[in-house]
């Protein structure tokens, strides 16, 4: 393990690479590809939803999700109920987590030279579902920090009989891909330049409105300061 950072992660090695397997080797766009682990531990801290690929009774099934995760794992959440996070004998195996994030669109002098500027992380790894209490509870709290860092110690903590109504899905993190595009179009020196057309980015950018307080607060309840101070800043960019 590492250093312990924001939001209740936890940091490793400065320098490590990931890994690279016939998975997740950079094929197409090698240019785009990144081999930084840091690299992966951004994208994760900037987005906050997953989608889970897996396949459930041989047929193929995409689960968005939400996830929490330290540097060695990424924690999954979601129902006991909920077919595709189930383990054990018939269980689907080998499992798919992508995260991806717009920051814009890139439009080129041709429609073939469009783009998209993202950023983007799939893991791969066979799920284990989270059976420790401790692990649990450190998974929802990891959870719940990703989303709301300062949430987990402002509100009720959850009930045995809500643990054992939630599933929690860990994936180790050592096999993982990420790419990431940005900059302008590639077409600013070829033929098309010369068409006279306008050619750029139009960035995404994605922030957090005002909160909404619930119709059955009782009149002088404030808004606490670790939800109010994210008003107007940048969603899906890591915290600073």
């Amino acid at each position: 393990m590492g250093e312990q950072n924001m939001g209740g992660q936890v940091a490793g090695p400065v320098h490590a690479g990931l890994s690279s397997t016939a998975r997740t080797r950079h094929r197409r766009l090698r240019e785009q590809g990144r081999t930084d682990r840091a690299e992966l531990t951004e994208v994760l801290a900037a987005g906050f939803i997953a989608h889970l690929g897996v396949i459930v009774d041989g047929t193929p099934m995409v689960v968005p999700t939400s996830y929490g995760f330290d540097y060695e794992t990424l924690y999954l959440h979601g129902s006991v109920a909920s077919r595709s996070l189930q383990t054990g004998p018939e269980a689907s195996g080998l499992a798919c987590v992508t995260i991806t994030l717009a920051d814009g669109l890139v439009l080129a002098r041709s429609v073939f030279e469009h783009a998209v500027n993202y950023r983007s992380a799939m893991i791969y790894g066979v799920p284990r579902l989270v059976t420790d209490p401790e692990e649990k509870l450190r998974g929802l709290r990891l959870l719940s920090e990703h989303l709301a860092p300062g949430q987990w110690d402002y509100v009720r903590r959850p009930s045995r009989k809500e643990l054992a109504a939630t599933a929690l899905l860990a994936l180790t993190l050592d096999e993982a891909s990420v790419k990431v595009r940005s900059g302008p179009p590639d077409d600013g020196e070829s033929p098309d330049a010369a068409l006279g057309l306008w050619a750029g980015e139009l960035p995404l950018i994605t922030t957090w409105g005002d909160p909404v307080p619930d119709q059955g607060l009782a009149d002088g309840t404030a808004v606490p300061g670790h939800i109010s101070v994210r008003a107007g800043s940048r969603a899906f960019s890591p915290p600073r």
